[in-house]
């Protein structure tokens, strides 16, 4: 095996990158720049009737949208090609050939129903259903007499079923199978199409690689593909198997479930940082050490420890992510922020998508003003609701703020401060509240909580003089009278 760290991340193009695909590139990802690795991205394009449209192009988009970069696959090339499997048949053939000629493959001639029928009486009598063997010691008359039937053999794997297969999982410790619970298992289709665990095994010797990396479904995968490498005198790379991503009712994460979005396509349409999502799903099974939660890619390069994968399933906490994007979006740029929000108030009809130098400003202003309070782009649309409507609804918490006595004098009192003003700028409102303050009396909340419910609506908000500002002052005057009455 090589010195130089080799992993991979091997999607099937069957659908859009999922958040536990996702993770399993991640740590990938890391652990071989951790060891100044190589990070390889093959393609597992051989289950054609599952393959979708642009699944292919989808899973490398979102992948280099989240941060991740590679150093072979389909698209940049590499000297252990093609990396694309369904391009690699001549290669599969030729392993599968050794097979046959050493004895350790065979010619099955079963039908489906002949399957489904052994598989149903084994049932019956309380047995796991596995294959029974029946085609493995046919003589060549035997075949012969089936492909004249017209019968297409597949190619099974000849188990030795008294072998017990022992590896040391890199998460789960020593962990052994043994064989004569799995059965001689299909590895070339009647299509002529390798099978999955077939093609990976011959797929990740060719291309040296040293260590495996993958979900904790992959498990039972890992014996056949022993009994792969142990056929050709192969040395087997590290496996090692992360535990699953549970929701907060610690159930499995599945595709199905609609209380989680699961794909990063989504999250990117939604307005989440990438470098935010690349920080969370990082901690989906792994951990620094420490309290500290926040971590560049860099840094996370730099600690990332394949010994500190956890034993217990990673809980995918939806409040948490909001949070994390919260805390990425705070440290954003002026016109970073603007470029991931702007998109949403467009889309929802609020802001027209060719507009003048002035409503530029007022939008950037708007979305600046809320960058504080938002957990991704396109809550923008709800934080700014009151700005895009003429008049507005107070709940109850509001018309008990706006029943106090002092509420009539403070609020004509303020009115009348804001019809005097030329320049209606924050710093003009924020004085013009002062004033309101000397000439009544009133302060704190007596003070600004009226004027907040009765201009905004809300007892709890952005900065008030910079959002009565962007109300405008005719918006605001006509919320003050008919609040005053």
């Amino acid at each position: 095996m090589s010195n130089e760290v080799r992993v991979r991340y091997a999607p099937s193009p069957t659908g859009h990158l999922h958040i536990g695909n996702a993770r399993t590139a991640l740590f990938n990802y890391l652990f071989a720049r951790n060891k100044n690795g190589k990070f390889i991205i093959r393609i597992e394009d051989t289950d054609k009737k599952r393959n979708i449209e642009g699944g292919e192009e989808s899973q490398l988009k979102y992948l280099k949208w989240l941060g991740i970069d590679w150093d072979e696959s389909i698209d940049i090339g590499g000297e252990y090609g093609p990396y694309r499997q369904s391009e690699r048949t001549e290669v599969y053939q030729k392993y599968t050939e050794e097979l046959l000629e050493k004895g350790l493959a065979y010619k099955c001639y079963c039908t489906e129903e002949e399957l489904e029928q052994e598989r149903e009486q084994q049932s019956a009598q309380g047995q796991t259903p596995q294959y029974s063997g029946r085609c493995r010691h046919l003589t060549e008359e035997q075949r012969a007499e089936l492909e004249k039937e017209g019968r297409q053999p597949s190619i099974r794997f000849a188990v030795q079923s008294d072998r017990v297969y022992t590896f040391n999982d890199m998460v789960k410790g020593e962990l052994s199978f043994e064989a004569n619970g799995i059965g001689d298992f299909v590895i070339v289709k009647k299509d002529g199409t390798p099978t999955y665990n077939y093609a990976v095994a011959v797929d990740d010797h060719l291309m040296k690689m040293t260590h495996i990396l993958r979900g904790d479904d992959h498990i039972s995968n890992t014996p056949k593909q022993l009994m792969i490498y142990e056929a050709f005198g192969w040395e087997a790379p590290v496996f090692g198997h992360m535990t699953l991503i549970v929701n907060e009712s610690r159930k499995k994460l599945s595709k199905r479930d609609e209380s989680i979005i699961q794909f990063i396509e989504q999250y990117a349409d939604l307005g989440y940082l990438p470098e935010a999502l690349f920080n969370f799903i990082t901690l989906l099974g792994w951990s620094p050490g420490g309290e500290e939660e926040l971590f560049s890619k860099e840094e996370f390069i730099k600690v990332f420890d394949a010994e500190r994968l956890s034993k217990s399933p990673a809980l995918f906490d939806t409040q948490k992510l909001r949070w994390m994007n919260n805390q990425y979006i705070k440290q954003l740029e002026a016109d970073r922020l603007v470029a991931l929000a702007l998109p949403h108030l467009i889309k929802a009809g609020k802001v027209e998508e060719n507009i003048d130098e002035e409503k530029k400003q007022w939008v950037h202003d708007l979305i600046v003003l809320h960058q504080e309070k938002m957990s991704y782009g396109a809550e923008i649309v709800e934080l700014t609701d009151l700005f895009f409507k003429q008049d507005i609804e107070y709940n109850e918490e509001a018309k008990e703020v706006l029943a106090e006595e002092q509420v009539p004098e403070v609020l004509k009192a303020f009115a009348e401060e804001l019809k005097s003003l030329n320049d209606f700028s924050a710093d003009a409102i924020k004085a013009a509240t002062k004033a309101v303050q000397k000439g009544t009396g009133h302060k704190g909340k007596k003070l600004f909580m009226p004027i907040r419910v009765a201009t905004t609506g809300q007892t709890h908000g952005p900065d008030l003089p910079q959002a009565i500002h962007l109300l405008g002052k005719e918006a605001v005057l006509a919320r003050l009278e008919r609040v005053i009455g």
